[in-house]
C-alpha cells in the first residue's frame, strides 16, 4: 500500500494537521507514507514517526505554473499511489492527484473538485464537529470510514531530536543568550496578514516590562519579512533583545523554540510550533476565532478583547484595529505573569485575559 498525503500549506494548519496524520499511520502501519509538502512546511514532518519520506512541492520553482504542476504529476505517477488523502481544500490538491492517475483520491467536496474525487467527503456543517481546527482532518477521515470516531485532543506534540536541542543552544548562546536567564520567545508577526499584529510598541513595553521584573532574555523570532517591525520593537526596549527575526528557517525553529521558557505572540504558525513543543503560550486574538485555532495544549492563556466586528478573519483592517488595540500591555503582562512566576513549564490556564 502506497499512501500520497497532500499537506496544508501553512505552519499552523501543518501543525494542526498531525492528529490525523498520525490516526493515518496508525490505520495503515505497514503502508510507505508520503507527505507532499511546500517547502516552508515540510521540515515540520521531518522525524515525527508518521510518514516514510517527503514530497517537496516546489511551486516557485520547477512546479510552477500550469507545465510545473504536470511535471509534478508526471512524477508522482511514476511512484503508484495507491491512494491520495488531500487535507488542503483546494482544487490543484485533487487536480494533482487525479493528474497523477492515483486510484483512490479523498478529500472534502469543496471548490468545484468534486468530479476529481472518487470519495469526495460532505463538509461538516457548523456546529457537527468541535471548532478546533484538528478535528476538522480527523473527521475527513472519519466521514472515509478510516476511524470510528473523534477522541478529544488536548494536546500536539512535536518531536525535537536531542541533537537539534544541542544545536539550538549553541545558536542562542553565540546570539547572546545566558543559560541561566528566564527565555521569552516573542513572535510578533503573522504571515496571514497585520490586522493579526498586536501594536509593535505594546511589544517593546511588554518585553521590557518582562525583563525588568524577571531578568528575562527577550528573543525576537520571525520572518525576514517582520524584521521592520522587530527593529521597531528592540528600538522601545531598556535591554537589546536577542534577534533572530529572519534566521530561523523552520527545520530549526521547533528546537529554538523549545530551549525556551515561555511564548508570547499573535496567533500565528510560530505560536503553534510552541504550543506543540512543550512551551507555556500566551496567545495574542483579535481578527481571528480563537474557538477554531486555539493552541492545543494544557498551557495557554488567550488574550483578546471581543468586540462586534471580531472575527472578521481580514488580512488587514480597513477601520481601527480595534480588536486589538484595545488589549493593553497589562492585559498580556498579567497573562504571561502566571507562567514567568512559576518558573515553571508544567502549569497553565486558558481564558480570556
Amino acid at each position: 500500500m502506497k499512501i500520497l498525503v497532500r499537506a496544508t500549506n501553512w505552519v499552523g494548519d501543518a501543525v494542526m494537521s498531525i492528529p490525523a496524520l498520525a490516526v493515518i499511520r496508525g490505520r495503515w502501519p505497514q503502508a510507505e507514507i508520503a507527505v507532499l509538502a511546500r517547502p516552508w512546511v515540510a521540515d515540520l514532518y521531518r522525524d515525527q514517526g508518521f510518514l516514510d519520506r517527503l514530497i517537496i512541492f516546489d511551486h516557485t520553482g520547477r512546479h510552477r505554473g500550469p507545465q510545473g504542476l504536470e511535471r509534478l504529476a508526471r512524477e508522482l505517477r511514476r511512484d503508484c499511489f495507491d491512494l491520495a488523502i488531500l487535507l488542503p481544500n483546494s482544487f490543484q490538491s485533487a487536480w494533482i492527484a487525479w493528474r497523477a492517475a492515483i486510484p483512490q483520491r479523498i478529500g472534502y467536496a469543496r471548490d468545484a473538485r468534486s468530479w476529481l474525487l472518487t470519495q469526495p467527503v460532505p463538509v461538516p456543517r457548523p456546529g457537527e464537529i468541535p471548532a478546533l481546527e484538528p478535528y476538522y482532518y480527523l473527521e475527513l477521515l472519519r466521514r472515509s470510514g478510516f476511524i470510528a470516531r473523534l477522541h478529544p485532543i488536548d494536546r500536539i506534540g512535536l518531536r525535537v531530536d536531542p541533537a537539534a536541542l544541542d544545536r539550538a543552544e549553541d545558536t542562542l548562546r553565540r546570539a547572546g543568550c545566558r543559560s541561566s536567564a528566564y527565555r521569552v520567545a516573542l513572535a510578533p508577526g503573522a504571515a496571514y496578514g497585520s490586522a493579526k499584529c498586536w501594536p509593535p510598541d505594546r511589544f517593546a513595553a511588554l518585553a521590557s516590562r518582562l525583563i525588568a521584573d524577571f531578568d528575562a532574555d527577550v528573543i525576537l523570532f520571525g520572518t525576514s519579512s517582520e524584521r521592520v517591525v522587530a527593529e521597531r520593537i528592540a528600538a522601545g526596549m531598556r535591554r537589546p533583545p536577542v534577534m533572530l527575526v529572519g534566521q530561523t528557517p523552520i527545520r530549526d525553529l521547533p528546537a529554538l523554540l523549545a530551549s525556551c521558557r515561555l511564548f508570547i505572540g499573535n496567533d500565528s504558525g510560530a505560536m503553534h510550533v510552541a504550543a506543540a513543543v512543550g512551551l507555556p503560550v500566551v496567545a495574542i486574538f483579535g481578527p481571528t476565532d480563537p474557538f477554531g485555532t486555539a493552541p492545543v495544549t494544557p498551557s495557554a492563556a488567550l488574550v483578546r478583547r471581543p468586540v462586534s466586528c471580531s472575527p472578521c478573519f481580514l488580512r488587514h483592517c480597513p477601520v481601527d484595529h480595534r480588536c486589538m488595540t484595545r488589549i493593553t500591555v497589562e492585559n498580556v503582562y498579567r497573562a504571561a505573569h502566571q507562567f514567568a512566576a512559576s518558573r515553571s513549564t508544567a502549569s497553565g490556564s486558558t481564558g480570556d485575559a
